[in-house]
């Protein structure tokens, strides 16, 4: 199990890189040079990044994307779900079935504390954060 997939990994590359130039817009084509990640992922996160109203995308000759929202306000597990859906670390073998023991479960009430800790740091590490 992977806590952070590529695509997340690249929005957050790129999320840091538009926070710190917080001014500037920049085309699909300068990002893939400077932060060196595949122009196909790349431009597929900054739509769905546009499309979640994170970022802003420009059209014209100086288009391009900017950040929407102040880097205080884009969080890791926001950036997360938008990737990879709910954030879930315990998920139940029998998955739709209700499992019998789902109340006597020692593993699952271990788990289920250990994923709420998760989210509370996840929630709250945001771009700004990761910039200092």
């Amino acid at each position: 199990m992977k806590l952070i997939t590529r695509n997340t990994d690249y929005a957050i590359r790129a999320m840091a890189h538009f926070a710190k130039n917080r001014d500037k817009r920049y085309s699909v084509s300068d990002l893939v040079v400077e932060l060196k990640i595949p122009r196909p992922f790349l431009r597929k996160i900054l739509q769905v990044l546009n499309k979640k109203d994170i970022l802003k995308s420009y059209k014209g000759q100086d288009g391009g994307f900017a950040l929407a929202v102040s880097p205080t306000k884009i969080f890791l597990l926001d950036l997360i779900e938008v990737f990879q859906g709910p954030f879930k670390l315990n998920e139940c073998f029998f998955k739709k079935n209700i499992c019998p023991r789902t109340k006597n479960c020692l593993l699952k009430k271990r788990l289920d504390k250990i994923e709420k800790y998760v989210i509370r740091e996840l929630e709250s590490v945001s771009i700004a954060h990761l910039l200092k």
